[in-house]
């Protein structure tokens, strides 16, 4: 299903709940990542935790309530990479400006409703994650927003963002932790676009940056995929359940979120994106 106004256009998925796109209508310019592989959400590419996601994924995918990896005994049950609201089926509708999306996760216990609104060049998405269970609990909640082709080309589109610390696991992937107000902007010199978010700090203080350049040779990616991420979230280091719980807090902030029994976590942010013309004096307003 897709939303579109005069500037931009918005399509999400049924399975899974991505955020396909947000294509600017006067360049046909997507940034967001369409994988080079057909988006088959029942595609045979292995039985691990890994392809089931893979075979639906598109542009920005949540993550909930895994950021990561299942462990051994999860994955053995049927848990998948950041959790199973990435291949859940999504219920879809329309409201004036927008549309809602929604959808429950039967192992996690939790339910989720994302709703999108446009403003001019502007996205507004407000999410709640409802917790069915009588029991509080830790839960990890990511925003995984991918670039690809042609937008994204290593060493020429252009990312800025503010932080304060950082921890960089290898050179495909490092941890920033947030100054507030949060936001990234990422800039297609090629293109002359710009797409942006902005969220509050206190809501998901962390943005992980992940990167591949045809290095994963295994399928479906068989050496073909350029993308980035920028994943904004409560966890700085996609890990499993355990490693994050053990691991506790990174900088003194936490890296993981309490949801109570029975109780509502609710947050907002936002997307925008520019052309050269329309660009703001100072990428930080974002709103």
């Amino acid at each position: 299903m897709f939303i579109e106004n005069d500037f931009i256009r918005v399509t999400i998925s049924e399975i899974g709940g991505h955020i396909a796109e947000i294509q600017d209508l006067a360049t046909g310019v997507n940034p967001l990542w369409t994988p080079p592989w057909a988006s088959e959400p029942h595609a045979d590419f292995g039985n691990n935790a890994e392809s089931k996601l893979l075979a639906g994924i598109r542009g920005h995918n949540l993550c909930l309530d895994l950021f990561g990896p299942p462990s051994e005994a999860e994955a053995k049950a049927g848990m998948i990479v950041h959790g199973e609201a990435g291949v859940a089926a999504h219920n879809l509708r329309e409201i004036p400006g927008g549309l809602v999306s929604q959808c429950l996760l039967p192992h996690s216990q939790l339910a989720f409703e994302r709703t999108i609104t446009l403003d001019g060049r502007n996205v507004r998405i407000a999410e709640t994650v409802e917790n069915l269970s009588i029991f509080d609990r830790p839960i990890a909640w990511t925003q995984h927003v991918t670039f690809g082709p042609p937008f994204m080309e290593h060493g020429v589109t252009q990312f800025r963002w503010p932080y304060t610390d950082s921890e960089e696991l290898n050179e495909a992937y490092a941890a920033y932790l947030m100054k507030d107000p949060a936001w990234f902007v990422a800039w297609s010199p090629v293109h002359r676009l710009a797409i942006g978010y902005r969220w509050n700090r206190a809501d998901f203080p962390w943005l992980g940056i992940w990167k591949e350049n045809r290095g994963r040779t295994h399928a479906p990616w068989n050496g073909r995929t350029v993308t980035q991420g920028m994943e904004f979230g409560v966890s700085p280091i996609p890990e499993t359940r355990r490693a994050m719980i053990d691991r506790g807090t990174l900088f003194g902030t936490p890296c993981y979120r309490w949801i109570e029994a029975k109780q509502e976590l609710s947050v907002e942010y936002s997307a925008a994106i520019w052309s050269a013309n329309s660009l703001p004096e100072s990428f930080s307003s974002l709103s």
